[in-house]
């Protein structure tokens, strides 16, 4: 390539980048001094309420989180510098792997450095040309990458509409096996899956199911085991991906866990597995505590909750439009990008972390503001950023009174 065409390249990137700042578009990364909490220092050192994260439970800056860490840090070092077939398995990634499986009510699990890598390497072992894959229309990022690495055929259906999926099944009747992809919680308008009724379909096509629980393991059902104990479904579910960057102690590294036979085949052939280093051994000793404890106590998943219907009920009483649903993820619909980003620039200045979502990473003309409960805020902290958003809401002519 000539000095020229260089030159041309990272100037066009250049363009592009500043197009986006001019668009109001360009999406600036939140540096924090602090832990992760309700509470979080910016790196100006303003305290500020946040808003935006996966902390579903409150655990990510939990001391006894970081203790447990430490301690398996003590024992079992930093790191394995090798994947896990070869010298990096070690026996407290057994361990979190049989609690896992334990929790969720499955055979086996396998651990993976990321879900990204979960949903991305699951596909291609397990299914080839001669099978169909059927994947809701706004399944996430990871799901639709893991599916192109696959030779399976390709079907899609509507979000979240049965009709479609069974038009589809029918569609694909002639493939040897038949999978259901879908996100147990879709993270950006929290809507459940109707796993109820997709098993049923997957019985009656006979199909297997697969769900992405990144967004339900730890809180969603009775005793927080997922979007399946929800919808009682346990048993019924094939195939469980999910993480340990959210509810589960909020650090990274995703699992796979399903029956014995799959995951054993996963192990053999599932590429990011295979030539990934193994996860940390502070990470998985940290998330086999944080399983022991809410195993033992729903205590963090009815706090969550508790906030949940609160802050739905009072958002909507200050005329906010939102998503309907039960979920800890409340999309409060801003509806234009620009009109997103100023609001959440206004909500940091008023002491509040939230980010702006639009397209491409939601429907062009569904702009919003995600906010996402933990059971880390106290009902004081809520009231306050309930006021903020009234506030910023008038300033910026978003509510009538």
């Amino acid at each position: 390539m000539s000095i020229q065409a260089k030159s041309s390249f990272f100037t066009g990137l250049q363009d592009n980048l500043d197009q986006l700042r001019t668009q109001g578009l360009y999406k600036p990364e939140r540096v924090l001094a602090s832990r992760q909490g309700a509470e979080v220092m910016g790196e100006d050192g303003r305290m500020l309420i946040n808003m935006c994260a996966n902390n579903y439970l409150g655990l990510s800056g939990q001391e006894w989180v970081a203790q447990a860490s430490i301690a398996a840090t003590e024992k079992y070092g930093y790191g394995l510098s090798s994947v896990r077939f070869i010298c990096g398995t070690q026996t407290v990634h057994k361990q979190l792997e049989q609690a896992i499986s334990k929790f969720l009510g499955t055979e086996d699990t396998i651990l993976y450095a990321a879900a990204f890598d979960a949903n991305g390497g699951v596909f291609e072992p397990l299914f080839d040309e001669n099978d169909a894959i059927i994947s809701d229309a706004l399944n996430h990022a990871s799901i639709i990458d893991g599916i192109r690495l696959c030779k399976a055929a390709r079907f899609r259906y509507a979000h979240n509409d049965m009709a479609d999926l069974e038009a589809q099944l029918q569609a694909a009747a002639d493939k040897r096996h038949k999978v259901i992809v879908t996100d147990g919680v879709f993270s950006m308008d929290g809507t459940i899956a109707q796993l109820d009724k997709i098993c049923d379909l997957a019985d009656k096509y006979g199909a297997l199911v697969m769900i992405d629980e990144c967004h339900a393991s730890g809180f969603m059902g009775p005793t927080g085991r997922g979007t399946h104990e929800h919808h009682n479904v346990m048993g019924r579910v094939d195939i469980i991906t999910g993480t340990l960057g959210k509810a589960l102690g909020g650090a990274m590294g995703g699992f796979t866990s399903a029956r014995k036979e799959v995951i054993e085949m996963l192990r053999q052939k599932s590429r990011p597995y295979l030539f990934s280093n193994t996860l940390a051994p502070a990470i998985a000793g940290a998330s086999l505590a944080v399983l022991e404890q809410l195993s033992a106590s729903t205590e963090l998943r009815d706090r969550l909750h508790e906030n949940t219907a609160f802050f739905r009920s009072e958002i909507e009483r200050i005329g906010f439009t939102i998503k309907p649903g039960t979920h800890p993820v409340v999309p409060v619909m801003l509806f234009d990008a620009q009109v997103a980003q100023k609001f959440a620039a206004r909500m940091y200045e008023l002491g509040v972390l939230l980010s702006g979502f639009f397209y491409p990473v939601v429907p062009m003309g569904q702009a919003r503001v995600r906010v996402q409960l933990s059971a880390a805020h106290s009902r004081a902290q809520l009231v306050t950023v309930l006021k903020a958003f009234e506030q910023a809401g008038h300033e910026l002519g978003l509510l009538k009174n």
